[in-house]
């Protein structure tokens, strides 16, 4: 593949933008590689020289430029094979033998190096892509407005939904799942805790479309492991009361038993009866009289008793006759207040103040 070669003094420049070079006549090579970035075209072609020419390539680039090519061929995954000719075709180069694709990935990248560099500088690069390369998914949703993120994703495929909450922060998926309507809600909410390990590549289409679409509203391993049921767990206890109830009672018509496990990982308000007393005692000094009073409207007995008994007489005195005088209160404000409780329970278990204890007795939510 003498033709090679020539195309060496081309690679910086594919590093930093798209290749604009023609075709030989055959199908028009842009067609194939639309979307491409100029990084990934050039992996693509190092991945199809041999030995001699790939040495000669990389020794005509900058340190800088070799880890950004080493980086996107570890990054590349499988190339079909009509998108390899393409990339050849672009860079001018008669695809010589063989109809096969290629494939990157962090083995092919490292052998690549050591091949042209050898092996002291080959790993010294590797190392450096080893805590650089893989970004967090999604990290540019991290400040993203609830409400834009929710417009944007609403009509997208339920997975795709719950792909992107499953990677975003507790706090902005408990508000986007809110917003979603209740059949939907319910449905993201099985798919956040059912799913398992999601390809990479599809991980990367999905936020690089979403990035290209929101990219004007926001505020500046083989196989990933996202979702499960914990952080459908963190979401629901960061949502308000009114959203939790909604998505526990879609998943206990999906499935009763992911249910029950969801449910057993979660902190109620109900729950303050499991608290040891001297945890009761840190939560209410944290807690307006105000505010606990609306919070234990319609509740159990037996949660009214675990709180007056942790409280001096005369303010257990005091709270009865706060909630006699509310009357009636919206179901709304009963449960935004119960979730400002819950909300300082969580800040003392995760400050270590407190421990709290759900089913079984030797079971913790941590």
């Amino acid at each position: 593949m003498a033709e090679t070669l020539a195309t060496v003094s081309s690679i910086p420049t594919a590093l930093t933008a798209n290749h604009e070079a023609g075709s030989d006549g055959a199908a028009d090579p842009a067609e194939l590689t639309r979307g491409l970035t100029g990084r990934r075209k050039a992996a693509i072609l190092v991945l199809q020289l041999d030995k001699a020419a790939c040495a000669k390539v990389l020794r005509e680039l900058s340190e800088p430029e070799i880890e950004d090519l080493a980086a996107e061929i570890a990054r590349a995954g499988d190339i079909p094979s009509d998108m390899s000719a393409a990339v050849l075709r672009e860079f001018g180069i008669l695809q010589s033998s063989g109809d096969n694709g290629v494939r990157g990935g962090l083995e092919q990248s490292r052998a690549l190096l050591m091949g042209a560099l050898g092996e002291g500088r080959a790993s010294a690069i590797m190392d450096r892509l080893a805590t650089t390369m893989f970004d967090v998914p999604f990290k540019f949703l991290q400040n993203a407005d609830a409400r834009q993120l929710l417009n944007f994703i609403a009509d997208e495929h339920p997975q795709t939904i719950a792909l992107v909450l499953a990677h975003v922060s507790a706090p902005l998926a408990s508000k986007v799942l809110a917003g979603l309507g209740v059949e939907l809600q319910a449905d993201v909410a099985h798919r956040i805790a059912t799913m398992d390990q999601t390809s990479p590549d599809i991980i990367r289409q999905i936020e690089a479309n979403l990035q290209r679409r929101m990219a004007n509203l926001l505020v500046p391993s083989e196989l990933a492991e996202v979702g499960g049921v914990q952080p459908l767990v963190e979401i629901n206890n960061r949502a308000d009361r009114g959203t939790e109830k909604l998505i526990m009672e879609g998943l206990e018509e999906r499935d009763p038993e992911l249910a029950e496990e969801v449910r057993s990982r979660m902190f109620m308000f109900e729950d303050l009866i499991n608290l040891e007393d001297r945890a009761v005692q840190l939560v209410l000094r944290q807690v307006e009289v105000a505010n606990l009073a609306i919070a234990l409207k319609g509740v159990a007995g037996v949660v009214h008793a675990k709180i007056s008994s942790n409280m001096s007489e005369r303010a257990a005195a005091s709270l009865a006759e706060e909630i006699e005088l509310l009357g009636p209160v919206r179901v709304q404000s009963v449960e935004e207040a119960q979730t400002e409780v819950v909300r300082v329970i969580r800040e003392l278990e995760e400050s270590g103040q407190i421990v709290v204890r759900r089913g079984e007795a030797d079971e913790f939510v941590a």
